[in-house]
């Protein structure tokens, strides 16, 4: 067998896309939101964020103190699926949590 002095490569023809946007912005996104409730305490709540979310403590706090003086905090976007799931567990926790979609 003869050795191929020049080899050709092909590459396949790729088209670049013109949206520079990251991609959490093209997707819509959903906003988990925790809503105040007169049942669970203010450390437990923070407990809960911390857990659900594998937040520090500080961060948990903000949101914990946003949810008991506005009545509610956007805790985070994400995709359906993985919205769902947040939802569930804050209520497994017992907390009142809700998601939307994000129409931005």
């Amino acid at each position: 067998m003869a050795a191929v002095n020049n080899p050709v490569t092909i590459q396949p023809d790729t088209e670049k896309g013109t949206d520079s946007r990251p991609k959490d912005t093209l997707d819509p996104g959903y906003l988990v939101i925790c809503w105040n409730d007169p049942v669970n305490l203010m450390v437990y709540v923070t407990h809960v964020f911390q857990v659900v979310f594998g937040w520090p403590r500080q961060k948990a706090e903000r949101h914990m103190l946003e949810v008991h003086n506005k009545g509610k905090s956007v805790l985070t976007r994400e995709t359906l699926e993985r919205a769902e799931f947040y939802v569930h567990r804050l209520q497994e926790y017992g907390l009142q949590a809700t998601m939307e979609r994000d129409e931005q």
